[in-house]
Protein backbone atom coordinates (compact mmCIF):
# COMPACT_ATOMS: atom_id res chain seq x y z
CA UNK A 1 0.00 0.00 0.00
CA UNK A 2 2.89 2.01 0.68
CA UNK A 3 3.93 2.25 -3.19
CA UNK A 4 0.52 3.15 -4.06
CA UNK A 5 0.17 6.23 -1.94
CA UNK A 6 4.07 7.35 -2.61
CA UNK A 7 3.21 7.12 -6.56
CA UNK A 8 -0.16 9.46 -5.77
CA UNK A 9 2.13 11.66 -3.93
CA UNK A 10 4.42 11.85 -7.15
CA UNK A 11 1.62 11.90 -9.42
CA UNK A 12 -0.09 14.76 -7.31
CA UNK A 13 2.13 17.33 -5.88
CA UNK A 14 1.79 20.50 -5.31
CA UNK A 15 4.28 21.33 -7.55
CA UNK A 16 2.65 24.44 -8.88
CA UNK A 17 5.55 25.28 -11.51
CA UNK A 18 5.52 21.58 -13.31
CA UNK A 19 5.76 22.20 -16.99
CA UNK A 20 2.69 20.79 -18.83
CA UNK A 21 3.64 20.87 -22.83
CA UNK A 22 7.16 21.89 -24.66
CA UNK A 23 7.08 21.97 -28.49
CA UNK A 24 8.42 23.67 -31.58
CA UNK A 25 6.19 25.33 -33.74
CA UNK A 26 6.53 27.27 -37.10
CA UNK A 27 4.61 29.98 -39.02
CA UNK A 28 3.15 30.12 -43.07
CA UNK A 29 4.56 32.16 -45.47
CA UNK A 30 0.95 33.87 -45.63
CA UNK A 31 1.11 34.92 -41.81
CA UNK A 32 5.13 35.96 -42.00
CA UNK A 33 3.81 38.21 -44.73
CA UNK A 34 1.18 39.95 -42.86
CA UNK A 35 3.25 40.38 -40.39
CA UNK A 36 5.83 42.31 -42.72
CA UNK A 37 2.68 43.86 -44.16
CA UNK A 38 1.63 45.29 -40.62
CA UNK A 39 4.94 46.47 -39.94
CA UNK A 40 4.98 48.74 -42.55
CA UNK A 41 1.21 49.84 -42.38
CA UNK A 42 0.18 53.14 -40.04
CA UNK A 43 -0.89 50.80 -37.36
CA UNK A 44 2.27 48.88 -36.85
CA UNK A 45 4.32 51.91 -37.20
CA UNK A 46 2.08 53.36 -34.23
CA UNK A 47 2.12 50.63 -31.91
CA UNK A 48 5.82 50.55 -32.09
CA UNK A 49 5.96 54.04 -31.96
CA UNK A 50 4.40 53.59 -28.47
CA UNK A 51 6.25 50.98 -27.51
CA UNK A 52 9.75 52.76 -28.33
CA UNK A 53 8.23 56.03 -26.30
CA UNK A 54 6.65 54.66 -23.13
CA UNK A 55 10.14 52.75 -22.91
CA UNK A 56 11.73 55.91 -23.02
CA UNK A 57 9.22 57.39 -20.86
CA UNK A 58 9.74 54.48 -18.24
CA UNK A 59 13.38 54.86 -18.19
CA UNK A 60 12.27 58.98 -17.05
CA UNK A 61 10.43 57.47 -14.18
CA UNK A 62 6.95 58.43 -16.37
CA UNK A 63 4.26 55.38 -16.34
CA UNK A 64 1.94 55.31 -18.84
CA UNK A 65 0.04 52.57 -20.65
CA UNK A 66 0.83 50.14 -21.83
CA UNK A 67 3.08 50.11 -19.03
CA UNK A 68 6.87 48.98 -19.65
CA UNK A 69 8.85 47.31 -17.39
CA UNK A 70 12.65 47.53 -17.61
CA UNK A 71 15.22 44.72 -16.72
CA UNK A 72 19.02 45.82 -16.29
CA UNK A 73 21.89 43.72 -14.79
CA UNK A 74 25.19 43.60 -15.86
CA UNK A 75 24.65 40.16 -18.05
CA UNK A 76 20.94 41.09 -19.18
CA UNK A 77 18.85 44.13 -20.40
CA UNK A 78 15.33 44.30 -21.63
CA UNK A 79 11.92 45.05 -21.45
CA UNK A 80 8.51 43.92 -20.53
CA UNK A 81 5.00 45.41 -21.88
CA UNK A 82 1.85 44.57 -20.53
CA UNK A 83 -1.38 43.88 -22.47
CA UNK A 84 -3.15 46.90 -22.17
CA UNK A 85 -5.28 49.78 -24.86
CA UNK A 86 -4.54 49.77 -27.69
CA UNK A 87 -3.67 46.08 -28.21
CA UNK A 88 -5.89 43.63 -29.03
CA UNK A 89 -5.74 40.11 -29.83
CA UNK A 90 -4.86 40.66 -33.54
CA UNK A 91 -1.99 43.42 -33.22
CA UNK A 92 0.09 41.85 -30.24
CA UNK A 93 1.17 38.59 -32.00
CA UNK A 94 2.16 40.84 -34.95
CA UNK A 95 4.34 42.96 -32.55
CA UNK A 96 5.48 40.04 -31.19
CA UNK A 97 6.66 38.46 -34.63
CA UNK A 98 7.59 41.73 -35.89
CA UNK A 99 9.96 42.39 -33.26
CA UNK A 100 11.18 39.14 -34.23
CA UNK A 101 11.59 39.75 -38.13
CA UNK A 102 13.63 42.93 -37.56
CA UNK A 103 16.29 41.33 -34.44
CA UNK A 104 17.01 39.27 -37.57
CA UNK A 105 17.55 42.35 -39.42
CA UNK A 106 20.13 44.03 -37.17
CA UNK A 107 22.50 40.21 -37.88
CA UNK A 108 21.03 37.54 -36.27
CA UNK A 109 20.10 34.21 -37.10
CA UNK A 110 16.63 32.46 -35.06
CA UNK A 111 17.75 29.73 -32.93
CA UNK A 112 14.41 28.42 -32.09
CA UNK A 113 10.62 29.20 -31.98
CA UNK A 114 9.30 27.42 -28.86
CA UNK A 115 6.13 26.91 -26.73
CA UNK A 116 5.57 26.19 -23.29
CA UNK A 117 2.98 25.22 -21.34
CA UNK A 118 2.80 24.92 -17.41
CA UNK A 119 0.66 25.98 -14.58
CA UNK A 120 1.27 28.61 -12.12
CA UNK A 121 -1.01 29.52 -9.42
CA UNK A 122 -3.70 27.67 -10.53
CA UNK A 123 -3.48 29.35 -14.07
CA UNK A 124 -2.35 28.08 -17.42
CA UNK A 125 0.67 29.84 -19.21
CA UNK A 126 1.60 29.81 -21.99
CA UNK A 127 5.37 31.47 -23.30
CA UNK A 128 6.05 31.41 -27.07
CA UNK A 129 9.47 32.32 -27.08
CA UNK A 130 12.06 33.13 -30.30
CA UNK A 131 15.18 32.92 -29.76
CA UNK A 132 18.50 34.58 -31.50
CA UNK A 133 22.19 34.32 -31.60
CA UNK A 134 24.43 36.91 -33.52
CA UNK A 135 25.72 35.90 -36.99
CA UNK A 136 29.21 34.97 -35.98
CA UNK A 137 31.93 37.57 -37.10
CA UNK A 138 35.26 37.23 -35.77
CA UNK A 139 38.53 40.47 -35.53
CA UNK A 140 41.23 39.29 -36.96
CA UNK A 141 42.82 42.22 -35.73
CA UNK A 142 41.98 40.94 -32.06
CA UNK A 143 40.62 37.48 -33.00
CA UNK A 144 37.45 38.20 -31.10
CA UNK A 145 33.93 37.22 -31.91
CA UNK A 146 31.63 40.18 -32.49
CA UNK A 147 28.40 39.55 -30.27
CA UNK A 148 26.51 42.21 -31.43
CA UNK A 149 24.22 42.96 -28.54
CA UNK A 150 24.20 39.66 -27.07
CA UNK A 151 22.00 36.57 -27.60
CA UNK A 152 17.99 37.50 -27.85
CA UNK A 153 14.99 36.21 -26.84
CA UNK A 154 11.38 37.48 -27.46
CA UNK A 155 8.47 36.19 -25.08
CA UNK A 156 4.53 36.50 -25.02
CA UNK A 157 2.96 35.13 -22.21
CA UNK A 158 -0.45 34.27 -22.06
CA UNK A 159 -2.57 33.12 -18.83
CA UNK A 160 -5.11 31.33 -18.87
CA UNK A 161 -5.60 32.13 -22.57
CA UNK A 162 -5.43 35.93 -22.39
CA UNK A 163 -2.60 38.02 -23.76
CA UNK A 164 -0.49 39.33 -19.83
CA UNK A 165 2.42 40.86 -21.48
CA UNK A 166 5.58 40.43 -24.04
CA UNK A 167 9.09 40.45 -23.07
CA UNK A 168 12.29 41.09 -24.98
CA UNK A 169 15.71 40.22 -22.95
CA UNK A 170 19.13 40.63 -24.42
CA UNK A 171 22.11 38.33 -22.49
CA UNK A 172 25.49 39.26 -22.88
CA UNK A 173 28.52 37.20 -23.16
CA UNK A 174 31.18 37.61 -20.55
CA UNK A 175 33.71 35.42 -22.17
CA UNK A 176 36.79 36.89 -22.80
CA UNK A 177 36.72 35.32 -26.39
CA UNK A 178 34.07 37.79 -27.46
CA UNK A 179 34.35 41.80 -27.76
CA UNK A 180 31.89 43.85 -25.17
CA UNK A 181 28.46 44.02 -26.19
CA UNK A 182 27.11 47.49 -28.17
CA UNK A 183 24.90 49.16 -25.80
CA UNK A 184 21.28 48.06 -25.33
CA UNK A 185 19.90 51.74 -26.03
CA UNK A 186 20.86 50.97 -29.83
CA UNK A 187 19.91 47.91 -29.79
CA UNK A 188 16.26 49.60 -28.67
CA UNK A 189 17.01 52.29 -31.26
CA UNK A 190 17.73 49.55 -34.04
CA UNK A 191 15.01 47.50 -33.14
CA UNK A 192 12.08 50.42 -33.45
CA UNK A 193 14.09 52.15 -36.00
CA UNK A 194 14.20 55.31 -34.27
CA UNK A 195 15.66 58.37 -35.59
Amino acid sequence: MKFIEDLIGKLFTGNANRAVIRENFTRSENEEQEVISWLAAEEGEQVLKMVYDNYHLKKAGIVKEPEVHLFHTSYANGFAVSYDSPFNPENFPKLFFGLGLRTLGLGYRMVSMDRKIDEVNEQVRTTEKLYYKPLVSVDTSSDKIDQRYGNVSIEKIYLDNKPNYLKVLVTLYSDRQYHDAKPFDQFMDKLFKAN
